[in-house]
């Protein structure tokens, strides 16, 4: 009898195995998916003078939210995050810098003053421009045809 069983058994699909192959399948794609998100993000910041205008991605003076926008697979969850990491520049009104330009907000602009000679900060209203949903929505059409034939 057992051994009827044994054979009965092997006929379905191994619970465990299905489990495992589709854990591989689901990091695979989606930190592919998170690298070309990340890709066009970084693409889409433009090095130019001055700010972008609002609605547009925004330009880059220094170099360093293009070079600091990542992507990471959470296993326990099985999502990707992907965005720019946060620098130690001190938050300005609860919000940062990558926050303000994606969504728009306030926060605290430091400039230098000819007159006085020294250092001042200033409150300023930033409208969005966004750079992060629009990668995502740029890449997100691709993503059913990563998922096809994923699990092997």
């Amino acid at each position: 009898m057992a051994d009827g069983l044994m054979k009965i058994k092997s006929l379905f699909f191994d619970r465990a195995g299905v489990i495992k192959k589709v854990d591989v399948a689901t990091r695979r794609v989606l930190s592919r998916f998170g690298a070309f998100v990340r890709t066009t993000a970084k693409h889409s910041i433009r090095k130019k003078k001055g700010p972008s205008q609002p609605g547009s991605p925004p330009h880059s003076h220094v170099g360093l939210l293009k070079k600091f926008i990542f992507f990471g697979y959470e296993p326990t969850a099985k999502n990707v995050v992907i965005g720019p990491t946060l620098l130690s520049r001190k938050k300005s009104g609860g919000n940062t810098i990558p926050e303000v330009l994606e969504y728009g907000g306030r926060t605290e602009r430091t400039f230098w003053d000819d007159t006085e000679k020294k250092r001042k900060s200033k409150k300023v209203t930033i409208q969005s421009r966004p750079f992060m949903h629009p990668a995502m929505d740029k890449e997100l059409p691709k993503l059913p045809a990563m998922w096809k034939n994923s699990v092997k």
